[in-house]
């Protein structure tokens, strides 16, 4: 699987424990799979498979 242009080698790997392992909170992320838009309701169950290309996109505030 690619995630944001870095091949990771996992078979199988939950989207939930993807953002578990980089600090970031599920309130804060935009992700793109394979070409489509995820919505946030189906985040919990989402598992990034073999072949997948994903975009993991993440909103920090600043002034």
């Amino acid at each position: 699987m690619i995630i944001n242009g870095e091949k990771l080698d996992f078979k199988e790997l939950k989207f939930v424990d993807f953002l578990a392992q980089r600090g970031l909170k599920e309130e804060f992320v935009a992700l793109e799979l394979n070409g489509k838009i995820i919505k946030k309701d189906e985040f919990k169950d989402l598992v990034f498979k073999e072949g997948d290309r994903a975009e993991v996109v993440h909103f920090v505030g600043g002034g």
